[in-house]
């Protein structure tokens, strides 16, 4: 019988090999390492199907009353598995730029550490989504965040990454200080970590909520970080830009969606208290507007796509507000899809040309395979019908109406059409800009059938969403 705590374990022993390989092992092609890693995270998940969650996370007892097994935390592993198995396919085609950013080094140096830290950043997310105490919340967030700090300014030799992996470090360690103090202040209002424990606490008359609550609110500035959501985001447009695109990709998504799930599991002793509700409201609406607004001028894709992010956030956390942890599930799952497709085009479209938006002009002509993946990628995020980005926000703001939510779901509404003017003018300079360009751009075997993968799952969710409504259910 597999257990859950086997998957981690499982995944950080692969990192741990992959690393010790390239280490000692000279002769080897590096990019049997990354094959490797994807295979074994491949076999990982298809393990995972074989792990039975736990009713609730609060039948986590004994030694491991930390760690919740339950069908949230099931599902969000095999959510990192999925995200970090598509950002090690981008990371053999980003090869030639990490190899290039060592220069009088061996063909392939950096290559096989650039595979092992994202597999390290899995088994912190895994970690993540099923700490259920706000010690353990903590170590698997530092074991994220320091993967990250690697990833990030990988290539150090260019100025642009060591700026985003500079502004990366101070601004975590800032986040981090503000996560151990919030936790300081809720241990000595409750004298509980857990999270389980910590409703019966705050439910007792006689505990301190007020202290609790200032906790919270520390605890909601550190999570702010991660999640990119307003006032928190100022790290996010300059450290997408700088960071290698996989980095890129992979903080936009498993970054995010371990975010969220730690949010929401911190969140539920508070959502009783009006205060909470009215904090993360204020938030999602100033995250709503300035994450849309802010991508407006943008003429880098990089850019516009890190502030993307930040609108995004401000949809899921319209679906927090409401408590709909189903809808902010798909939401998620359709967010995977459709930004891990529009950085999957980028990168390969990048190392020809460019990230400017500009770069992509006659696209169709040059490549029509990544015009369209692309086109898919955009207007899914834009919210167009028929695509996963779209029944993500309906769900989302569906629940918003039904809690009488009227100025989060106008405000949201009115910033989905600010979305389809800056995605769409992506569409337009593949589509309708002419460029004297004509070299035609390759895509190996394995990106065209990773990209062709997330074009139909963006498509087939758009169609048929039943499938993911149905994993949080019971």
């Amino acid at each position: 019988m597999i257990t859950a705590p086997l998957l981690e374990i499982a995944v950080l022993a692969l990192g741990m090999v992959i690393l010790m390989t390239e280490a000692f092992v000279g002769k080897i092609n590096k990019r049997v390492l990354a094959f490797a890693a994807i295979v074994g995270l491949a076999i990982v998940l298809l393990a995972s199907f074989f792990v039975a969650p736990s009713p609730s996370p609060s039948y986590a007892t004994g030694f491991w009353n930390f760690y919740a097994a339950d069908r949230l935390a099931m599902f969000f592993k095999q959510f990192a598995l999925v995200t970090t198995i598509f950002v090690l396919i981008m990371t053999i085609d980003y090869g030639p730029v990490v190899r290039s950013s060592f220069p009088g080094a061996t063909p392939q140096a950096g290559l096989g550490e650039f595979v092992a830290l994202p597999l390290f950043t899995c088994a912190g997310l895994m970690y993540l989504v099923s700490a259920i105490d706000f010690v353990f919340i903590f170590v698997a967030l530092e074991l994220v965040t320091v993967s990250f700090y690697v990833l990030v300014s990988f290539t150090r030799r260019n100025p642009m990454t060591l700026e985003a992996g500079t502004k990366y470090l101070v601004l975590s360690a800032l986040s981090t200080a503000f996560l151990v103090y919030g936790i300081a202040w809720i241990f000595g209002a409750t004298g509980q970590t857990n999270l389980h424990r910590l409703t019966a606490a705050l439910a007792n008359a006689g505990g301190d909520s007020g202290a609790a609550l200032l906790g919270m609110v520390f605890v909601l500035v550190a999570l702010g970080f991660k999640i990119a959501a307003v006032p928190f985001q100022i790290w996010v447009p300059d450290v997408y830009q700088g960071a290698p695109t996989p980095a890129t990709a992979y903080l936009s998504v498993g970054s995010k969606a371990a975010g969220f799930v730690v949010l929401i599991r911190v969140l539920q002793p508070f959502m009783n208290l009006p205060q909470t509700q009215r904090l993360i409201f204020v938030i999602a609406l100033l995250t709503l507007i300035y994450g849309n607004l802010a991508a407006l001028p943008q003429t880098n894709l990089k850019r516009l796509l890190a502030y993307s992010s930040i609108a995004h956030a401000g949809y899921l956390l319209i679906g927090v507000v409401c408590f709909d942890v189903r809808a902010i599930t798909f939401y998620l799952v359709a967010y995977l899809l459709m930004t891990l497709l529009s950085f999957a085009v980028l990168m390969i479209v990048a190392q020809q040309t460019g990230e400017e938006i500009s770069d992509f002009d006659g696209l169709a002509k040059r490549s029509p395979f990544l015009a369209f993946a692309m086109l898919i990628g955009m207007v899914s995020l834009a919210g167009v019908p028929f695509t996963a980005g779209f029944l993500g926000k309906f769900y989302i703001f569906y629940t918003a109406v039904l809690q009488r939510q009227i100025a989060l779901v106008v405000v949201g509404v009115i910033t989905v059409g600010c979305g389809f003017y800056y995605y769409l003018k992506v569409v337009r300079a593949m589509y309708w800009q002419s460029d004297s360009k004509t070299e035609v751009i390759p895509v190996n075997g394995l990106s065209r059938v990773a990209i062709s993968a997330l074009v139909v799952a963006t498509i087939w969710l758009g169609v048929y969403p039943q499938p993911i409504l149905d994993v949080l259910r019971h």
